[in-house]
């Protein structure tokens, strides 16, 4: 019983909630200040519709053969979801509604993680919500899988295929999927849920086995832990990843699980304090080609609206580097005002591009309290801050939520969780 409150409350954080907040009209935010002009060319290329191709993209992007996929966590023909592709078009962009969820028993509902493409080419995700789950109300989520139909499309808009691999239950086997999935060598899936375990989220591994996949509980988290973005592997097949609380001082972790025999073993890395080193990671991680791990966290440090920080490994430990402290708002446009688990800071996973430059976006910093997309230069031992786009919640958008791509023009690439022509969000590039 003790999984019931979580199982409703972390979906309202986590999920809906922030949804509703998305949803609210914009009409205030037609008087704030147009943004200082910045050096690179910020354009819309898509604006969600709230129909097929979806709505309120919480994920960022995901990149294969130089077309785009990506959830949203609204829209779609139910207004329970959709997974979309954006495909070029000589210099615009073609949307496709690949899939629309359903809801109830048999499917998901509400995606808000990115879509990633598996060794046979399919796209797998996760829904936060659905599925036969008797403790989570609307469901505890499902992993699923989409592929393309089997003979060439003739028409504009050719739906996929799905496929529910596996359907959360809550109990004891987590609930509510936030976060993004990786595949090992052997074409395993990895991933973890909000809740389940010791209430505090499972990490759990998927084995195809004869067209059909089990799923084997890794590691239950701590009680109050919430893994929530995902997880990256080494060449080791070691996993990482943050949880949003938790920890020595109850502001979050990040955490590794390496591989050992048949089992795993898993070790905090680092505990956040809630002082100038940040607090409550939502987002995931990335490695440089060091093994440096970079990340960032939603609320705290100094300037209040969390950090991008740097972890090393250092003699069997790991060491943290604070590269940046966010201003932070608490303005009360901002999804969940006051929430301390809603930082106004990034919430997603970084990018890195070939020279070594950091990118990302936070939900409600920047110059109009909307969030923004920023880049952190390495220079001369410390990091330069630039804000490459300060949201204004008109057709450009707001409260970015996604993790941004660099492609090898240097062109970045993301989402808005708000505002655009239609209300819904958007896709945004930045060309430099």
């Amino acid at each position: 019983m003790k999984n019931l409150p979580r199982c409703c409350t972390s979906i309202l954080r986590n999920g809906l909630r922030l949804t509703n907040f998305a949803l609210m009209p914009l009409c205030a935010l037609a008087m704030i200040a147009l943004p200082v002009a910045q050096a690179q060319t910020f354009s819309v290329i898509h604006n969600f519709s709230g129909g097929v191709d979806g709505a309120i993209p919480y994920a960022g992007l995901t990149d294969h053969a130089g077309n785009f996929y990506g959830t949203t966590s609204s829209g779609g023909s139910r207004n329970l979801g959709a997974v979309y592709r954006l495909k070029r078009s000589g210099p615009s962009w073609i949307v496709d509604g690949l899939y629309s969820f359903v809801g109830g028993a048999s499917d998901g509902l509400q995606p808000l993680a990115r879509v990633i493409f598996g060794p046979e080419g399919r796209l797998y995700g996760t829904t936060s919500a659905g599925g036969p789950g008797q403790f989570c109300g609307l469901g505890c989520g499902i992993v699923f899988q989409l592929h393309p139909p089997a003979t060439v499309c003739r028409s504009v808009s050719c739906p996929w295929t799905e496929t529910v691999l596996y359907a959360f239950r809550g109990i004891p086997d987590g609930g509510f999927p936030s976060g993004e999935l990786v595949f090992d060598a052997a074409g395993n899936l990895y991933g973890t849920t909000n809740i389940g375990g010791l209430d505090g989220g499972i990490l759990y591994k998927l084995i195809p086995s004869g067209g059909s996949w089990t799923e084997n509980l890794i590691s239950d988290f701590n009680d109050g832990q919430v893994p929530f973005g995902g997880l990256i592997s080494d060449n080791a097949g070691n996993l990482y990843g943050t949880t949003q609380e938790g920890g020595a001082h109850a502001r979050g972790t990040v955490f590794q699980f390496q591989h050992s025999g048949s089992g795993w073993t898993g070790t905090v890395l680092y505990n956040f304090q809630g002082t100038s080193d940040g607090g409550y990671p939502n987002a995931g991680l990335i490695f440089d080609q060091a093994g440096n791990i970079y990340g960032a966290s939603s609320a705290e440090g100094s300037g209040g609206g969390g950090t991008v920080f740097e972890l090393s490994p250092s003699g069997g430990g790991w060491n943290y580097t604070l590269l940046y402290s966010f201003t932070g708002s608490r303005d009360l446009n901002c999804p969940n005002p006051g929430d301390q688990y809603a930082g106004p800071g990034p919430w997603a996973s970084l990018a890195m591009d070939g020279t070594g430059n950091l990118y990302g976006t936070t939900l409600c910093d920047g110059a109009n309290h909307l969030g923004n997309i920023f880049k952190l230069a390495p220079s001369g031992g410390g990091w330069t801050y630039t804000s490459l786009h300060d949201f204004t919640g008109g057709d450009d958008g707001a409260y970015p939520l996604s993790s941004v791509i660099v492609d090898a023009s240097g062109n970045l690439y993301g989402t808005a969780s708000a505002g655009g022509s239609h209300g819904h969000g958007v896709v945004w590039e930045i060309a430099p």
